[in-house]
Order: C-alpha cells, then sequence, then structure tokens
C-alpha cells in the first residue's frame, strides 16, 4: 500500500511517540488496506444474473434444456470472472456493508493489539481502513467514561478531510497530536508509566 512513504512513516511513528510522551495513555495507530476481501460478490451478482436468463431464453427463444442449462453456466462464470478483481468488487458493495465489515475490522484490532490490556485502561486505537473509506477512533471505558462526546469525531472529521484533500501523512499527525492532546487533559504522565504498547505505526496489506 503506497499511502505512506517510509520517510512518512517514520514521522507519524515520532507523533505516536511524542503523544505518549504527554500523557499516561497508549495510542496505536492502525492503518488496513481493506477491511474484507468482498469474495462473496462476484459469484453472488454471477448466479443471480444467473438465474434470469432460463426466463429470457425460454419466452425469448427456442433452445432446449441442456443448451440453456450450459448458457446459465457460461454467464455465471463469465460474470463471476470479470467481477473479480479486487477494485470492481469492492466498488459494488454498499456503502453500509463496507462501513460493517471496517467497524469490525477496528475492534479486532483494539483486541489484537492489547488496547483492552493496559492497566490503566487508557488505550486509544485509531484506525483507517483505506478501500472502504473509514476511519474510527476506539478508546477504552475509563478513556471514555472522561473526555467529552464529539471529541473523537471532530478528530475523525478533520483527519478525513487532510485525506481527502492529498495531506494523508500531516492528518495523521495532526490527528495524534490532537489524541494525545484530549489525553493528557484527564491522564497526565505518571512517575511509574511504562510505555506498554508499540509507538510505531501498524499497517495492513
Amino acid at each position: 500500500m503506497s499511502l505512506f512513504s517510509p520517510g512518512d512513516e517514520q514521522r507519524i511513528s515520532a507523533a505516536i511517540a511524542d503523544a505518549e510522551r504527554r500523557t499516561s495513555g497508549e495510542i496505536v495507530v492502525v492503518v488496513a488496506a481493506r477491511s474484507d476481501g468482498y469474495h462473496y460478490v462476484p459469484p453472488l451478482v454471477g448466479a443471480l444474473l444467473a438465474l434470469l436468463v432460463p426466463w429470457v431464453l425460454i419466452f425469448f427463444t427456442t433452445l432446449h434444456l441442456v443448451p440453456i442449462y450450459l448458457i446459465q453456466l457460461a454467464v455465471f462464470l463469465f460474470v463471476t470472472l470479470a467481477l473479480m478483481p479486487t477494485p470492481v468488487r469492492t466498488a459494488l458493495v454498499p456503502g453500509g456493508i463496507k462501513r460493517m465489515h471496517a467497524h469490525r475490522r477496528a475492534v479486532e484490532q483494539f483486541l489484537a493489539q492489547n488496547l483492552h490490556t493496559t492497566d490503566s485502561r487508557t488505550g486509544v486505537l485509531l484506525f483507517v481502513s483505506v478501500a472502504e473509506h473509514y476511519a474510527e477512533i476506539i478508546a477504552d471505558k475509563d478513556i471514555d467514561a472522561k473526555v467529552s462526546a464529539g471529541t473523537w469525531q471532530a478528530i475523525i472529521d478533520r483527519l478525513t478531510d487532510a485525506i481527502g484533500n492529498g495531506r494523508p501523512t500531516e492528518g495523521f499527525i495532526e490527528a495524534i497530536g490532537a489524541i494525545g492532546s484530549a489525553l493528557a487533559t484527564h491522564f497526565p504522565p505518571s512517575a511509574n508509566d511504562p510505555n506498554e504498547l508499540p509507538d510505531h505505526l501498524i499497517i495492513l496489506q
């Protein structure tokens, strides 16, 4: 995935480390190329179109059963193969379903990155799924109990605007800084504050 150059990744990782120096919270940033392969879409569309084929042929031709079946099979195979490329099958998925998959992947990453196991329950995940054009912040319960409603969404809105304007790296750096500032207000650094989770940008292909 070419959203970031190696230099961009280093800048974002440095922003994570800088934000965590100002708070006892833990920030993890995950960028996924996509949240699902949607491999079920081409055969599903192919099957639906293939089901229509016999009706058309029965009413408008004099073909017998075997040729109709072979044409139906050919339609299914052709449509399935034509829709198999990743950009094509992803574009066919309704936005609501893509958001559902992306949210599920975000929750999975919150657990996979052990953000729910920090000592003070102060883990925050910034998750972006590129193919679905989806971004979300998930915070552990102790943070959500103190950070005002709308804070995370405002950060996400600025991040998506920056990405849409061709400034993804700056957008991520600004978002991470804003998350750090929100955490620092309620969870300042303490004398005994181990760095429990990695500070580098995590990219999932």
